[in-house]
Parts: structure tokens; sequence; C-alpha cells
């Protein structure tokens, strides 16, 4: 059985801090009903509209439903379907929920039992509550830019979009915890995540050199160390380099046999880390010279290999048609209704005991009659008279 089977989520969320949430939730199992608005949906449905492709990449195993929460009949719609619902999450910007009138205490008081779940961009609290956040925004406040580039250049933004996606999977970890609390002693709680907060857990590695917030971490590019760094490889193109993670004295040892070299391990320039690093000039060309006689796969695998951790950049058309990513099964095949076949990227946790299939997002409001209907059971006459007051848009 689907390891979540049984939980049921209204998703009032958008674009990617709460999708991502849901997401991650529905592929273990839950019920995901993603609540949009009528004739527009998510914002996110709008992102790159040649291809829906962002849209896509957040929101399968959802069934969406629209409710027009700004009318008296959408929202007394949604307060009503709330009790067959163990969770409620959103991630409106400031002043929205109260706004809709649909707060933690609004929505508390037609379900007490309710896991409420809010992302915000630095919480409802303290001097920036009422500052609008996005992804990079909450990088940027979190301190990861300053930690990326190189040491001589401006601060850099990161490439993944973690300030949205980490912050939705550190939600989906709380989510879980107050669920099984819930089943412990019988209460629902509000959950509410800061994404600035969220991400500073993923350069606390970073931090680790700040003493405390006494010093500036200083920004390091590839890494200064020649057996910690990225090298070219033959091609020439923007992504044929290979990434080198020689860290221990014996892998410093590896490399020097895998290139070539074996004389460089008692080389007293290279003897220490401290030494590679003094004497990196001389090294680097050393290593080099043997990476571009290699496309950037035949440097992983001879790398690899011999036991130097080591990977090629694998860009965005590498990745999909990843030898290894293809045997684990992560890339995934499903059929979009208006796009036919689509490839999707997988779930990274595999679970024994628990199989969900990926299905693709469907199209806006697919599931409204189906889903209200049930939760709400409603004939075909009542279900036409909310559709004459509004509830749907």
């Amino acid at each position: 059985m689907p390891a979540l089977d049984g939980l049921r989520i209204l998703d009032l969320s958008q674009y990617e801090s709460g999708p991502s949430c849901t997401q991650a939730l529905a592929w273990m199992g839950a019920d995901v009903v993603k609540v949009e608005r009528p004739g527009i949906g998510d914002p996110g449905r709008g992102v790159s509209s040649d291809t829906r492709e962002y849209f896509l990449m957040w929101n399968s195993n959802k069934r969406s439903v629209t409710l027009a929460l700004n009318t008296d009949a959408g929202r007394n719609t949604l307060l009503k379907m709330l009790s067959k619902y163990d969770v409620l999450v959103e991630n409106y910007g400031p002043g929205v929920v109260e706004k809709l009138n649909l707060t933690y205490e609004a929505v508390k008081e037609a379900h007490p039992e309710i896991i409420y779940a809010s992302v915000k961009g630095y919480g409802s609290d303290g001097p920036y509550a009422d500052y609008k956040c996005f992804d990079m925004v909450a990088q940027a406040a979190a301190g990861a830019f300053s930690i990326t580039g190189e040491a001589d250049g401006p601060p850099m933004r990161p490439g993944p979009t973690t300030g949205d996606t980490g912050t939705g999977v550190q939600l989906a970890i709380a989510i879980l915890a107050a669920y099984i609390q819930r089943m412990r002693t019988g209460k629902g709680q509000k959950i509410e995540i800061s994404m600035q907060e969220a991400m500073t857990y993923y350069i606390r590695s970073g931090l680790a050199r700040a003493l405390g917030g006494k010093e500036v971490v200083e920004r390091t590019g590839n890494g200064d160390l020649p057996t910690m760094t990225l090298y070219p490889c033959r091609g020439g193109g923007p992504n044929d380099y290979v990434f080198v993670m020689a860290t221990t004295p014996r892998m410093w040892q590896l490399l020097c046999d895998v290139i070539g070299h074996p004389e460089l391990v008692t080389d007293p320039r290279f003897e220490h880390q401290a030494d590679r690093l003094k004497n990196k000039d001389a090294l680097y060309p050393m290593v080099e010279t043997w990476t571009l006689q290699q496309d950037k796969f035949e440097a992983m695998r001879i790398l690899s290999e011999g036991d130097v951790p080591a990977s090629a950049v694998l860009d965005s058309v590498d990745l999909y048609k990843n030898p290894h990513l293809l045997a684990r099964g992560f890339i995934k095949e499903v059929e979009h209704e208006e796009k036919g076949t689509i490839r999707l990227l997988g779930w990274p946790a595999k679970m024994s005991e628990s199989e969900v299939e990926i299905t693709a997002a469907c199209p806006l409001g697919k599931y409204t009659d189906e889903v209200v209907s049930e939760d709400l059971g409603l004939s075909p006459d009542e279900l036409a008279a909310l559709k004459i007051q509004g509830a749907f848009g």
C-alpha cells in the first residue's frame, strides 16, 4: 500500500514552495486536492506557458478543484469540505489569508483537528513579516548568495531553487511529524515555516567557518585546492568539465596513479594538503593535461573506477539520458492529457513497502465536481446550485 494512504490534503498553495511539499506527500500516497482560482489556476500554470513544464514539474499526482475563495459560496464550500481532510497547506503572500478570512483561527473553528501548514517568506512576525519574498530573495536573505561565486567576484545567484523546494521539503517533514503527533494526541496544530530560516539549514557547513557570526565566510568558487575542484575535459563545451574531490591522503595517492604521475605523491611540493594549496599553480596544469585528454564521461569513469570521487558535470540533456538514472527507473514517462507522453524525474526515496505510480498534473478544475460531490455528499441538483451561486467561479 502507499505509505500515506488515507492522508488527505487541501492544497491552497501556488508556484513552488507549497506545491513541492504537497507533491512529495502525494508521491508517498497522500490524496492531494489542489484548490485553484477559477479561470486562472495556480499562477505557475502560466510560467513558461509555451511548454507548461514548470507546472508539470510540481503538480503531478494531484486532483485540481476550482473554488472562488473570494466569494461567500466558495469560501463556505471549502470550510464544509475541511472535515474530510487532515491538512491544509497555503503559501499566500502577506495579508492574503486574512483578506480571505482563512487564517488558522478561522479554519480551526471549522475543523479543530486540522493541521494548518503555512510557508511565509520571513514568518508571520518580526520586522520583515510584511515583506514579499520569492526563492532567490530568501536565499539572499539566508546568506546563500554570499558564499556562492568566485573569491574575487561578486555574490552569485545559486542554481538550485532550494528557497522554494528546500522549504517545501522541510514543510513536508513537519507535516508528517504533526500527523504522527495528532495520531497520538488527537490534536491538530499550526505549522509555520520561514523561507529565510529554512535556507540557513542548507548553508550550515559554510557557516561553520563563521565562528558564530564573528567572521565573514569567503567565497571559494569551484575550490582552490587542486585535488578538490573543477577541470575542463575534451570537447570544450560549456559543461565539458569533471569535478574531482580527492579529500584524503589515500585519494591523493590514487589520483596521482590515475593521471599517470605516481611520483607526485613523494614530491615535497605536494606532500600535504597545505603544500598542494600553496603550489596549486604547479599542480593544477598536471591534472588538467590528463582531463583534457578525456571527455567528461570517460574522466568520471576512470577516476571513479580508480576510487577517486569525481563526477562529470551533467547538463539538462545529460540528466534525462543518464544510464545510471535510467537503470534505476528514476526517469519516468507519463501520459499528459494535452501534451501526450512527457518525461519527469521521480521521487528519490525508495520504500520497500510503499509504491505510488506517478501521474501527470491534470487540467485546471478537472476534479471539481467529483471531489466536492464526494466530500459534501451532494446530489447533482445541489452541485448545480453551488455553481449558480458562483462557488466554482
